[in-house]
Formats: C-alpha cells, structure tokens, sequence
C-alpha cells in the first residue's frame, strides 16, 4: 500500500463515523485509530520481519499559525506548497546533495522539490505552480503533517 492510499484512507476515516480500521496482508499490516482528539496514529510493519518496529505517526493537525502571519500571508498573492502526506521533510535526495530548491530558485509544475520520508518510502515531492521559491517553512530532517504548508511560492516570479 503506498503512502498516497494510506493517507486517503486516513481522510476517509476521519470524515467517517469508524474508530478503527485493521488491515492485513501478506506484504503488510495496517492499524489506524481514531482517538478521542480527533489526531490518528497509522502502524505498518512487514510480517517478514522477525520483531517489527512499527513506524507510528501523528496525522493530520492543524498547522498553528499566528494572526500575523496569517493576514500577512492572505494579503499577498503567494502560494502554498502543502506536504500531501505525513513524514519527515528532506531538502535533499542524499546527505551529500545540494537542495533540490534554494529560496530565490524558480520551480515549474511537475519539478521535484523535496522528498518526504513515510514508512521507509522516500517519496518526491512535486510543485503544483510555476514561480520563485520565496520561503521554505520547514527545517531539513524534520516532521511535517498532512496539508502542512512546506514552501512559499511567488507565482509571479
């Protein structure tokens, strides 16, 4: 299953009335648990494996901004590239790279601008728009949440 349906199902079940949904194959086990604060904990673990260590992860959360930010944001024409899944940000394809962007590059759609680490997957993640990367919000080697804003883009730029 990969993290782009895992996630969905995430979606799914928070939009659902379900608390819990197990899934089980051979190639992998999945638990999802909705808890009473509405925050779901997502474990996958191969079978292979002689004592898995599951991988757990906070899902979605709303990302705390502060009213500054947020009238200053919402005033200005930029845009928000979100991480389409929980994981941990990378700037870099390896530790001996250089960045996939730098604020000031110019990214088109479909360019590859970091890589988000879910259940040992290493997945590309790709801008939406064309523009001038004006901000990175997050920090290399760091957690990030679903929808959470990674990258401010000045489309006119």
């Amino acid at each position: 299953m990969k993290a782009k349906e895992i996630q969905e199902l995430i979606d799914y079940i928070s939009n659902s009335g379900l608390a819990e949904v197990k899934i089980k194959t051979d190639e992998f086990e999945l638990s999802i648990k909705k808890y009473a604060d509405q925050s779901f904990r997502a474990v996958e673990a191969a079978p292979a494996a002689p004592a898995p260590a599951p991988v757990q992860a906070s899902a979605p959360a709303a990302p705390a901004e502060s009213p500054k930010e947020s009238a200053a944001e919402s005033s200005s024409n930029l845009i928000e590239i979100k991480s389409p899944m929980i994981g941990t940000f990378y700037t870099t394809p390896n530790p001996d790279s250089d960045p996939f962007v730098n604020v000031g590059d110019s990214v088109k759609a479909g360019q590859t601008v970091c890589i988000i680490e879910a259940m040992k997957l290493f997945n590309e993640i790709e801008s939406e728009v064309s523009g001038k990367i004006v901000k990175v919000l997050v920090n290399n080697a760091t957690p990030v949440e679903y929808d959470q804003p990674l990258f401010l883009v000045d489309p006119a730029g």
